[in-house]
């Protein structure tokens, strides 16, 4: 079943803030898809925010990016999944076993619960990196060939879909064209991310949905909005216009 355009936006809880992120996931709730936990929440607020916000009747995005020796991954997967998440990260540079190993304890996991097992996708390249950013570090072909590449190593590895920027994802449908694609690097037609935007890939709503994107990630257009509801209704408004 399609998914209803409200229902594409993740909105990114990226506050140390429990009470605060506590608050917006209440009234989010019904009005997106649900909300990103990335890693300055869940260290600020541990385990618990992710409990306190599931009961709202939000889903839960747990995006920690896991990446570590394949035994640490799949202990750390099998936590999370658990907590009742509906996606969870693990960084596709951690290659093939990893992914694999973080897949298998996160579904055995959630079995075991007697939940769900969460969607692993795996994380590219980060929306914060560049061409030369890459080449610094000693990858070469540039963004859009390295996150093709570990596109399709996550594929075959077993993850359920990608993370990448707005850039790649018509690229990224080609090569894992079954995959939950979520999408980063979202910045409104009404503005941008704020002052402090440490984005260097991004696209607008509507154009991150008609290149192929399942879910999209949007932080500071709606939190840090004067009025967060009316902001995510807007965005819903551009997806809804754009992929029409």
């Amino acid at each position: 079943m399609p998914l209803k355009p409200h229902e594409r936006i993740l909105v990114a809880l990226d506050t140390f803030d429990h009470p605060m992120a506590l608050d917006l996931a209440r009234r989010l709730a019904g009005r997106v898809g649900g909300v990103k936990v990335g890693l300055e929440l869940f260290t600020a607020a541990g385990p618990e925010i992710v409990r306190e916000i599931r009961r709202t009747g939000i889903e839960v995005f747990l995006d920690l990016k896991l990446h570590d020796i394949p035994n640490t991954v799949a202990g750390a997967a099998a936590a999370a999944a658990r907590l009742g998440i509906a996606f969870l990260t693990v960084h596709a540079l951690g290659g093939p076993a990893m992914i694999r190993c973080g897949v298998k304890a996160s579904y055995e996991a959630a079995s075991e619960a007697g939940l769900p097992p969460p969607t692993v996708l795996a994380v590219t390249i980060l929306t914060s990196q560049d061409d030369d950013g890459l080449r610094q570090i000693g990858l070469v072909g540039g963004c859009r060939s390295s996150v093709t590449r570990l596109a399709e190593i996550a594929r075959e590895a077993g993850a359920g879909g990608i993370v990448c920027s707005p850039l790649e994802v018509a690229d990224v449908r080609g090569v894992f064209p079954s995959g939950t694609l979520v999408v980063p690097g979202i910045r409104p037609e009404s503005g941008s991310g704020g002052r402090d935007d440490d984005q260097a890939r991004t696209a607008t709503p509507g154009k991150a949905i008609r290149a192929g994107a399942d879910r999209i990630v949007v932080g500071r257009p709606i939190t840090g909005a004067a009025d967060p509801l009316a902001a995510a209704d807007a965005i819903c408004g551009e997806i809804a216009a754009g992929s029409g």
